[in-house]
Formats: C-alpha cells, sequence, structure tokens
C-alpha cells in the first residue's frame, strides 16, 4: 500500500473502460487477495471476467470499492454492516431534485415528461 493511499488520499481514477485487479489495488488503497475476498462478499462487486478468469473492474466497480473500503476502514463497519449499508443505500430513492424550471418544446412543458424518466431510470437501476 503505498504512502497516499495510508494517508487517506486516493489517486483519481483514471478515464479508461476497464482496470486489472492490479490497478484496482493501486487506486484503491487494497491488496489484490482482499479485492478477490470482497467479491464473494459483497454480491453488487462483480468484475468482468475473461479468459484465464482473469478479471476486469469498470469505474463503476472501482466506485464501490472506494465506498466499501471508507466503510470498513475508515467508518468502522464490519463487513456484514457494510454489505447492510450498501443493501440500504440501494433501496433509498435518491433525494429529490431541485424542482425543474419548465422546459418548453413546441410549446409543451416536458419537465414532468423528465421526472418520470428519472423515476424510471431508478428503478431500472435498482
Amino acid at each position: 500500500m503505498e504512502v497516499a493511499a495510508l494517508s487517506g488520499q486516493l489517486p483519481p481514477i483514471p478515464g479508461k473502460r476497464y482496470f486489472t485487479i492490479g490497478e484496482v489495488s493501486d487506486l484503491c488503497g487494497v491488496k489484490t487477495h482482499v479485492l478477490r475476498y470482497w467479491e464473494g462478499e459483497f454480491p453488487s462487486l462483480k468484475p468482468m471476467k475473461r479468459r484465464g478468469n482473469r478479471r476486469y473492474y469498470q469505474r463503476e466497480d472501482v466506485l464501490l470499492i472506494r465506498q466499501i473500503r471508507t466503510l470498513l476502514y475508515e467508518q468502522g463497519y464490519t463487513i456484514s454492516g457494510a454489505r447492510q449499508k450498501l443493501l440500504e443505500e440501494a433501496h433509498t430513492p435518491p433525494p429529490p431534485s431541485q424542482p425543474l424550471e419548465p422546459i418548453v418544446v413546441n410549446g409543451n412543458d416536458i419537465a414532468p415528461l423528465v421526472e418520470e424518466l428519472e423515476r424510471i431510470l431508478f428503478l431500472l437501476k435498482y
């Protein structure tokens, strides 16, 4: 683990599509064997596996790992407590956004349509 990871400063996530387990380890300040263990403990952490069972993580996976790391190492949650916290957050709707200004297209206000689409997107995600 590097000095940056120990001091709470994690490096920025590059704009790549896929990351190897070694890259994720460096980006999150967590050893590779811990990442493999967390895959079994957190159902939402499912990196893509390709030839030879090589793991490829996406940006969302890296963000989730950083969130798990924060819950466990900085906030003092247990594995089961962190798992429960992530489940609660996944099933909690996002806070209401600020009211939309009227969006007028061809004389029609489409703000309610945008809000409905956001609700549908949330349901599809979770």
